[in-house]
């Protein structure tokens, strides 16, 4: 059984955030929490949050669940929306720029 939990609409390039979600990709969920303490990233508590989410929705489907045995099954980051905005330039003109937002998907199973 794979269970997913999912943040929408993060304020961070999803390129940025794939440099995190990327460490705990197959890794047991103990292993991945430790992990995404010690990365020193801005996006890193977001995803530990999203992880500890996707424990909690596993643990309520299932409640014989042993919590040691998950690992992330799948872990993902699409990109969200852009806002676009506007920074003044020289002699009245104005550079439009775009602020990106993310999803970050982990889905969890039990090891067999």
């Amino acid at each position: 059984m794979e269970v997913k939990a999912e943040a929408r609409h993060i304020s961070v390039s999803p390129q940025k955030a794939r440099l995190v979600v990327d460490l705990i990709r197959g890794r047991k969920a103990s292993d991945a929490i430790i992990t995404l303490r010690s990365v020193n990233k801005r996006i890193a508590p977001t995803v530990e949050k999203v992880l500890h989410s996707a424990i909690a929705n596993a643990q309520n489907q299932n409640e014989h669940l042993d919590v040691d045995r998950l690992f992330v099954s799948e872990a993902y980051v699409n990109e969200g929306s852009r806002q676009k905005r506007v920074r003044p330039a020289p002699m009245g003109r104005a550079y439009r720029y775009q602020r990106r937002t993310a999803h970050i998907v982990v889905k969890v199973a039990e090891k067999a």
